[in-house]
């Protein structure tokens, strides 16, 4: 059952690139294990990235960073996207300067249409991407791959601090910096710790705050934010791996299989295995 991940790199293919429909996307989950540079050369479509959705349009850029989850609910017959992706080690060596906040923004804010302007410029650097991914021989191929990553993150960083303010990235008052940093947690936590009051106190805040912060911004409460990326890790390994419901229970730190259901259960209204059955072809 295990579908094919057009982004999967290994130790002895550690950047991959190519241009296609990303068809085994459709209506499937993928969480990415390291970096990847979406580029939409043509087409539109519709894509989810974590809890968002976004239109893509031709010149968008999607950046994906270690453990996004993306999935493309539609895509018109003319749809590609050209793509980049990266080890974990690589997408290390080449990003470990950058600012961390800097990676924070881009997790939160993933997709950007670039103006007219720099349309070239993103195409030299996914034009150039692809003619090393070919050259198999260059003594040099994964030196000048990582350069030409940290030239897409130097370029990057540079529209990002110039098309966005300083509040964009922090957030505009004290109650959105903790909801970022709460959203962030959540990220790191999530397949271990559920419970609200968790994050309450690794952000020094009452639980009660933390609600009410994210009720008042989000309309969602601080559980359901965190409900809601559990379901998303669950639905991931239920739709592309065949680990027994046991064994993704136990990943998640579920006391046990039953609990693990009657969670999802109470908030799908229909079984992990029911939920499953639908992804087997």
């Amino acid at each position: 059952m295990e579908q094919r991940n057009p982004f999967r790199t290994s130790f002895t293919e550690p950047f991959i690139t190519g241009c296609d429909n990303l068809s085994s996307l459709y209506n499937r989950l993928c969480k990415i294990e390291s970096a990847v540079i979406l580029f939409c050369r043509q087409g539109n479509a519709r894509v989810t990235v974590d809890l968002h959705e976004y239109d893509i349009v031709p010149y968008t850029v999607i950046f994906l960073l270690p453990s996004h989850i993306i999935d493309i609910i539609s895509a018109g017959k003319d749809f590609q996207m050209a793509y980049f992706a990266c080890s974990e080690a690589m997408f290390r060596e080449a990003s470990f300067r950058f600012n961390p906040r800097f990676f924070h923004f881009i997790k939160e804010n993933p997709c950007k249409v670039f103006p007219s302007l720099h349309w070239e410029a993103v195409e030299g650097l996914m034009n150039a991407t692809a003619t090393i991914y070919a050259d198999f021989n260059n003594r040099f191929r994964y030196e000048i791959a990582k350069n030409l990553l940290q030239i897409w993150l130097m370029d990057l960083y540079d529209k990002t601090y110039r098309w966005f303010t300083v509040q964009d990235m922090e957030g505009h008052n004290r109650q959105e910096e903790l909801l970022k940093h709460f959203i962030s947690l959540i990220h790191s936590y999530c397949n271990s710790e559920r419970e609200a009051g968790f994050y309450a106190n690794m952000l020094c805040i009452s639980t009660k705050y933390l609600t009410d912060i994210c009720t008042a911004i989000t309309g969602k409460s601080a559980k359901k934010l965190i409900d809601e990326f559990v379901l998303l890790e669950i639905k991931v390994l239920l739709q592309n791996t065949e680990f027994p419901i046991q064994e993704i229970s136990n990943r998640l730190n579920f006391p046990d299989q039953s609990y693990l259901g009657r969670y999802f259960k109470r908030q799908m209204g229909i079984s992990p295995s029911a939920y499953r059955e639908k992804f087997i072809k």
